[in-house]
């Protein structure tokens, strides 16, 4: 829904002529604009407001959408990878960064791309300062611990895969933790 949307019901209101037979939205819900007959008072709310309101809850899928939903450049975490990250993101391979050319087969990178993706096709509808955004909240902060030397892929070079050695676990006793969901 579009601003015009809020001001073409704000407008229907102000002239009187709201959605059927010409009255207020209270008055199409059965009450007056005195409150509804229920003994309250007056609504704090000045004409047009629910209108608008209504005119934003509107499913946005429905026939006659003003907007297309912005469809996502990549259809997967891998495409965004391959076709976003390794090619602009660069880095010198050695020190202080890390690469794996099998970044797949490390499920807190897979995590982490699959955060960096989804943010990014959110915010790069964004106006403005979307894709700063982006690169200061998300990307900057994600590519120091992707391709940190204590990342995901610390073992790893881009020629050869050590797989992720996880951090040893001894399970609970019983009914040391009380089950929250």
């Amino acid at each position: 829904m579009t601003a015009d949307g809020i001001e073409r019901a704000a407008s229907a209101d102000e002239e009187g002529s709201g959605p059927g037979s010409g009255g207020s939205a209270a008055e199409e819900r059965g009450g007056a604009r005195d409150g509804g007959g229920d003994g309250r008072a007056p609504a704090a709310e000045s004409p047009g407001v629910a209108e608008a309101v209504a005119a934003l809850e509107e499913d946005p899928d429905e026939e006659g959408a003003d907007e297309a939903t912005p469809q996502p450049v990549f259809k997967n975490v891998e495409e965004f990878v391959r076709y976003r990250f390794v090619p602009v993101y660069i880095r010198p391979e050695g020190g202080q960064f890390r690469w794996c050319k099998e970044w797949w087969r490390h499920p807190e990178a897979v995590s982490r791309f699959q955060a960096l993706w989804h943010a990014w096709e959110v915010l790069r509808w964004e106006p403005g300062t979307g894709m700063a955004v982006w690169y200061r909240d998300h990307l900057d902060f994600q590519l120091n611990i992707l391709l940190g030397d204590t990342g995901p892929f610390r073992e790893c070079t881009s020629r050869r895969h050590q797989a992720p050695r996880p951090l040893p676990v001894e399970p609970a006793p019983q009914g040391w933790f009380e089950d929250e969901w």
